[in-house]
């Protein structure tokens, strides 16, 4: 495997980023990974490993970049520590991710490692929102897109993902779980009914018996079977797309 720790020109400036992918026999299709809201982490660095091992040259960026070097302790959280995560957050638009995502194309267009065309994407709870503005402002070159438990995804604000997901051209997965408080009950139907009026190829499942975080191995939430079934469904989809 070869490991970066890499930087990302950005309209903003310089965006830090891990990039993994197999030690030879290349390009590999890219697949950036969006952050969750507790950040950049060695448990996403071992997330994307595995997105590497299956023959994909993935990018892992630094969303809160902005801010500077922003690293949260997810094993002493507590309610004080929450509240800074969610004002780290808070501070992320759709519209800056987009900024950035311009950045990480460029980025991987240059990398000699890096097949060159379609781009897959995947996220989780925060970056759900993100996943599905990507895929619709960039729909010619984000071609299999993936949220877990992703979170506004369909909301009452101008920039609602769900406003512009007509747009998208390449197929996207949709995980939810059974019990998850961040997700209202109309999310599932509204986005599944916008995606088959535009003809968009997609799958939108809730998953029986999980909750919120459940891809997460070092988490309470964490269930085994459904995790490993999402990861199957996602390699497909990227096989399918980007291969």
């Amino acid at each position: 495997m070869i490991e970066r720790d890499v930087l990302v020109g950005t309209k903003h400036g310089q965006m830090h980023a891990f990039a993994v992918c197999p030690d030879g026999g290349g390009p590999y299709p890219p697949v950036i990974f969006y952050m969750d809201a507790p950040g950049y982490r060695e448990e996403l660095k071992n997330m994307a490993r595995r997105i590497a091992r299956a023959g994909y040259y993935c990018l892992l960026p630094d969303l809160y970049y902005r801010l500077g070097t922003v690293r949260f302790d997810l094993h002493r959280r507590d309610e004080s520590l929450s509240s800074v995560i969610r004002a780290a957050r808070n501070t992320l638009t759709n519209a800056m991710i987009a900024e950035d995502t311009a950045g990480m194309l460029a980025f991987l267009d240059a990398q000699e490692e890096v097949k060159p065309g379609p781009v897959g994407c995947v996220g989780h709870c925060m970056s759900g929102r993100f996943i599905v503005t990507v895929a619709a402002r960039f729909p010619e070159r984000i071609a299999a897109a993936a949220a877990f438990y992703g979170v506004q995804i369909v909301t009452d604000q101008p920039d609602s993902p769900h406003l512009i997901a007509d747009r998208i051209k390449g197929e996207v997965y949709l995980s939810f779980a059974e019990v998850d408080e961040l997700v209202p009950a109309n999310v599932v139907p509204d986005i599944t009914a916008i995606f088959d009026k535009a003809g968009v190829r997609h799958d939108v499942e809730v998953v029986p018996g999980t909750h919120h975080g459940y891809c997460f191995a070092e988490r309470a939430a964490y269930h085994a079977a459904a995790s490993e079934a999402a990861w199957g469904k996602l390699f497909a989809m990227w096989k399918r797309r980007l291969k």
